[in-house]
């Protein structure tokens, strides 16, 4: 039987390392297959045409092959767009690339969770810190629904009673959606809640979801972190201790 071949396959690249003197594996995150990994033979050559095209955070078009775990290279086309981002930017894109290697299972496709990551990509470009931020938040938000990690956002999960919008609550690991308490770092109002699960239903767009972050960014940025440092069983991330290292220097 003939092996498998794929082409003009939407991808970005996750991450890379070194086969051998002269190949690569890549990591990539594509929309109709999910993320698969890649052999990238001679792509390390100065001749190869792979060499200026296999960097992240850029969207490609790829062609591949086989029926391995790891699948054959055919090519890759840049599909222009945006420029790379830089700076503070450029360590947000790679803590997205982080979070897909950590919690996303290979072979599993996720359209719209590919769209919103494109979509969080082309954000990474604005100069604003708020509007990076709100972004990241809004890309976890859908990250953990996609993958089934998140409870319902307008019902207390042990219970499953509506929400109260006045009153205060938190999203915790072992617990799901609380009731705050007084020792809780941060919380957010029943109403945000139920407005964040509105902007997560099935005709809600990545835009939606984005704007749905704006008034809560900061709280809702304390709750999300201790919810992926649980499920990716990590005390910090690679990419958040990069930059912390970075602001030390």
């Amino acid at each position: 039987m003939a092996a498998k071949r794929y082409s003009d396959e939407p991808a970005y690249v996750l991450h890379r390392y070194d086969w051998s003197e002269s190949s690569l594996i890549l990591e990539v995150f594509t929309r109709g297959h999910g993320r698969i990994a890649l052999v990238a033979r001679g792509a390390k050559k100065p001749s190869s045409s792979f060499r200026p095209v296999l960097l992240p955070l850029q969207l490609l078009h790829l062609a591949f092959g086989g029926d391995a775990e790891i699948r054959n290279l055919k090519s890759a086309e840049w599909q222009g767009g945006h420029v790379m981002p830089t700076g503070d930017s450029l360590l947000s894109g790679y803590y997205l690339n982080e979070l897909l290697i950590r919690l996303l299972a290979r072979d599993d496709p996720h359209p719209a969770l590919f769209d919103a990551y494109a979509a969080t990509v082309q954000l990474l470009s604005s100069q604003s810190t708020d509007t990076l931020q709100v972004a990241l938040r809004a890309f976890e938000l859908r990250l953990l629904r996609d993958i089934g990690l998140l409870p319902a956002l307008d019902l207390q999960t042990a219970t499953l009673q509506a929400l109260e919008p006045g009153t205060a609550y938190v999203l915790v690991p072992e617990a799901g959606l609380r009731e705050a308490h007084e020792d809780d770092r941060a919380s957010l109002s029943g109403a945000h809640w139920q407005a964040l699960q509105l902007a997560l239903g099935e005709r809600a767009t990545f835009s939606d979801t984005v704007r749905a972050c704006l008034e809560v960014g900061s709280e809702l940025k304390v709750q999300l972190r201790a919810l992926l440092h649980y499920h990716c069983d990590v005390k910090i991330f690679k990419t958040r201790q990069l930059m912390l290292d970075l602001q030390a220097l």
